[in-house]
């Protein structure tokens, strides 16, 4: 991944950049400054947002050099499975596939994707929508406006976790400014010491503004502009059941709404056609069997 081979360089440099120009004192008083500075920042998180939020913004630490969590193949799965059930809906009604979307842990149809499966908000989104429109058939006429508003809001909710990301971002140089001015304290009570002592300790105060604005605009930052990339990228696979429920609803055949949907997709996610079309191969010989 080229961010986490950005991390790197970035801890390289810098590190580098300190051992050279740092003296012992300054290495002395990293784990502290460290610690410090760590600890405040996670408390402020904490403070400033719910527990849903804080943790989704500290998992967000990893998603950024992880990546997006779906794949071209996941796409393909997708596609597959919405297939799959627009067709039986469209041929037997939302009944044929009420055993789907009352127990998608428990159906055979979901299993063939287990990662879509163990997505709560996803899977959410596909079997709420089509029980509504078993429950209410005047939905079909308000399913756009209601799938576009469901899927705003999951997003929003992950982008909360973004924000938060990003406030601590902002945060950071002010903490190590927080921490430079308790190394300075520090420096002053001892102020009857030597000049090499007290210029170590004004170093090594300084410290605190070097690493606050360094975790500030050299990682937290980008971390949280790519958490917030990465949220988009997903909800592209949100738009994309939204999209092939809204065919369903307008009367389009389940093929064309999978192949509507497939060109929509960004080609790095989009599955070539020869792929698709095995996948469905493989359902129908199964149905068959």
């Amino acid at each position: 991944m080229i961010q986490l081979l950005g991390f790197v360089i970035v801890l390289l440099v810098v590190s580098g950049a300190l051992l050279v120009s740092g003296g012992p004192a300054v290495f002395a008083a990293l784990p502290f400054e460290l610690a410090l500075i760590g600890g405040a920042a996670i408390g402020t998180v904490m403070i400033g947002n719910s527990a849903p939020v804080a943790k989704a913004a500290f998992v967000g630490f990893g998603r950024a050099l992880s990546g997006a969590k779906w794949t071209k193949s996941d796409y393909a799965g997708l596609l597959t499975l919405m297939h799959e059930l627009t067709r039986r809906a469209q041929r037997g009604g939302i009944i044929a596939i009420e055993q789907d979307i009352e127990n998608p842990d428990q159906s055979d149809l979901f299993a063939t994707q287990p990662r879509l499966q163990q997505d709560p908000q996803a899977v959410g989104l596909i079997c709420d929508s089509f029980r509504l429109l078993a429950l209410d058939p005047a939905m079909r006429e308000r399913s756009v406006s209601y799938l576009q508003d469901t899927v705003g809001e999951i997003v929003e909710a992950r982008q909360r976790a973004v924000t938060a990301l990003q406030t601590l971002a902002d945060a950071l140089p002010a903490l190590g400014i927080v921490a430079a001015v308790l190394g300075i304290i520090k420096t002053m009570a001892m102020i009857d010491q030597s000049t090499a002592v007290l210029g170590e300790m004004i170093a090594a105060a300084l410290l605190g503004t070097f690493l606050g604005v360094f975790l500030a605009y050299g990682l937290v930052g980008p971390i949280a502009n790519r958490f917030g990339q990465i949220v988009e990228e997903e909800a592209v696979y949100l738009d994309t059941i939204a999209r092939i429920i809204t065919s369903y609803t307008q009367g389009i055949a389940p093929r064309t709404a999978i192949e509507m949907a497939r060109a929509s997709l960004p080609v790095g996610l989009r599955p070539d056609v020869s792929d698709l079309d095995s996948r469905l191969k493989v359902v129908r010989l199964e149905q068959a069997a």
